[in-house]
């Protein structure tokens, strides 16, 4: 059976969520109502509101430890709410927070006394909010007034005492100071006093409500618009619509199936969901840009390889952007195979379309050459020479041309070598030429083809040294990719962990102030060990760092390396020519 139920509710936009007015608990699980932030672009509030805790209809008191684990995973802001006062009763009715380091798993592989998992709760935990409803109290402490939030520290100070009952009631208060590093207080009149309105007070127009409460919710509404985090998981992974439905049913399901949830595991989890859409995105990117930028064909491999460089570099840029926990890189070398594919069909698309455009106007350049042919316009004495100069013409006519691609050479001297038999049988006609000329003549054209053979040759080789560059650019580039998003999740790492270790340095000197330097040194242990892994962060030349960018340079070498044997043939047919 079901452990936790989740509702989902999609309200009308201001609609907001149904308040209860009998004695009967009116929202059931945790209910949810998405909404533009107010003052943020491309923001969407997420409220996330839940079911009393301890409500008496409960069918298994564990729901409501699930559901405050729960609202502390979803939420970047938790606001906690009471009634009265914040007094000895009502720390202890959130005795839930004591409950946390059995219910939540920073890591999927903690260390064995959890001292570790629990100190980096701090890290994605959401900020702190104590709502106090119907506060009728002065805010003053030894007859000097107080800020709501000096009401929330004092109530927060630990008893001193070392009996079980002491320790038991000083619990909820180290867990709230040791888990949540930003805390906040507010405190609201009863916002109306007639207590038949009270009742039906969801419609009861704003204007109705006490003057002091309208105020007061002002400012609560204004904090939460201004000072609310948008919600991050480990390294600055900001969580969006489709990621907090994939976090949701993830945790979830590991309660339902008697597992803690987990961070680490619900983060790989997003990952291999998301890591192969951000592939996509960029394979998509790098089409798109290509298709807009490059017309083909293009006068050069060169012109093509450019275009290439920057789109490919722009589509690594979009998986880094929407990827993360890539550890084995095996979504960016897929992104990197791709891209491959889709260059090399580029690449054939320019040598097509160079061809059909540079075959297309061979074909009108040489049509009155063919049509004298079959005429027999050459077959009389000097007929030769007129025929080499319509060829020669039909050359510089076909050099002029703009624009002819990658293949107007080797297009060019298939048309020269379909001639040679003509032109051959040409001279062999012609009575005007002696035998001697003739000779010479032969000569001639075997070394015109000798050379255009080499030109073509050369061409090759210039054109492959080119997408060898370009490959060693598609693995450089995808380094210094790599390089700047570890770089930054290490800096983002570094963030957390001085966040965590300020806390709780700020947290040993509290209890030190407080007069409990047991508790103070107990904790000493547990800062040695975040000051080294602080240090261990901020020395970017660690193994594993330099391992796994030597790791993607080796394996994309292997994708986008072209064949040796290529080139070798290449470079014996260069050789022959002089051999």
């Amino acid at each position: 059976m079901n452990l936790l139920s989740l509702y989902v509710a999609f309200s009308p936009p201001l609609a907001g969520f149904p308040l209860g007015s009998t004695v009967q608990s009116k929202t059931k699980g945790i209910w949810m109502w998405c909404v533009p932030h107010p003052s943020k672009a491309n923001r969407v509030l997420v409220l996330l509101d839940t079911e009393g805790l301890g409500d008496v209809e409960k069918g298994d008191p564990k729901n409501d430890s699930w559901i405050f684990a729960l609202a502390v995973l979803l939420s970047s802001t938790l606001v906690y709410n009471s009634l009265g006062t914040i007094n000895h009763q009502a720390l202890e009715q959130l005795h839930y927070v004591t409950e946390l380091t059995k219910l939540i798993r920073a890591k999927s592989s903690p260390e064995e006394d959890g001292t570790e998992d629990s100190t980096e709760f701090v890290s994605f935990f959401p900020d702190f909010i104590w709502a106090v409803r119907d506060f009728s109290l002065e805010l003053k402490l030894n007859d000097h007034p107080i800020t709501e939030d000096e009401y929330l520290e004092n109530a927060l100070k630990l008893i001193e005492g070392n009996n079980p009952r002491v320790e038991a009631s000083n619990l909820p208060r180290e867990c709230i100071r040791h888990f949540f590093p930003k805390r906040k207080c507010f405190v609201f009149d009863r916002p109306i006093n007639d207590t038949k309105l009270l009742a039906n007070i969801e419609n009861i127009p704003g204007h109705q409500l006490d003057p002091k409460f309208q105020t007061q919710a002002i400012n609560f509404c204004s904090y939460i618009f201004t000072e609310a985090r948008t919600k991050t998981l480990r390294k600055g992974v900001t969580v969006t619509g489709n990621r907090l439905r994939t976090l949701v049913v993830t945790y979830v399901d590991a309660i339902n199936t008697g597992a803690v949830p987990c961070l680490e595991n619900a983060m790989t989890t997003l990952a291999q969901l998301e890591n192969p859409v951000a592939v996509q995105k960029g394979a998509d990117h790098y089409s798109q840009q290509m298709a807009q930028r490059v017309t083909l064909p293009t006068d050069t491999l060169q012109e093509l390889l450019d275009v290439h460089a920057d789109c490919e570099r722009e589509a690594i840029a979009v998986f880094m952007e929407h990827s993360f926990k890539d550890d084995k890189r095996e979504f960016q070398k897929k992104l990197v195979e791709l891209i491959k594919d889709k260059k090399e069909h580029f690449l054939q698309q320019n040598e097509e379309a160079s061809v059909k455009y540079c075959q297309s106007r061979l074909d009108e350049l040489s049509q009155v050459l063919m049509e004298s042919i079959s005429a027999g316009t050459f077959s009389v004495p000097g007929g030769y020479n007129l025929y080499r100069e319509a060829k020669e013409s039909i050359e510089w006519k076909y050099s002029q041309l703009p624009r002819k691609g990658v293949k107007a050479n080797e297009v060019l001297q298939r048309f020269l070598q379909s001639q040679a038999s003509v032109e051959e049988s040409i001279w062999q006609a012609d009575k005007a030429l002696t035998d001697g000329e003739k000779a010479i003549e032969a000569e001639r054209v075997s070394k015109e083809a000798a050379e255009w053979e080499q030109e073509l040759l050369k061409q090759k080789l210039l054109e492959q040294q080119q997408q060898l560059e370009a490959q060693e650019r598609t693995v450089q580039e995808n380094i210094v990719q790599l390089k700047e998003k570890m770089e930054q999740e290490r800096e983002n790492i570094l963030k957390e962990q001085n966040r965590m270790l300020e806390h709780m340095l700020k947290v040993q000197e509290e209890l030190l102030r407080e007069g409990f330097r047991m508790k103070s040194e107990k904790m000493n242990a547990e800062i040695k060990k975040l000051k080294n892994r602080v240090d261990a962060t901020k020395n970017s030349n660690t193994p594993w760092f330099t391992q796994a960018v030597e790791g993607l340079g080796n394996d994309i070498v292997k994708i986008v390396t072209a064949p040796v044997r290529f080139v070798d043939n290449i470079v014996s047919g260069v050789l022959s020519l002089f051999s």
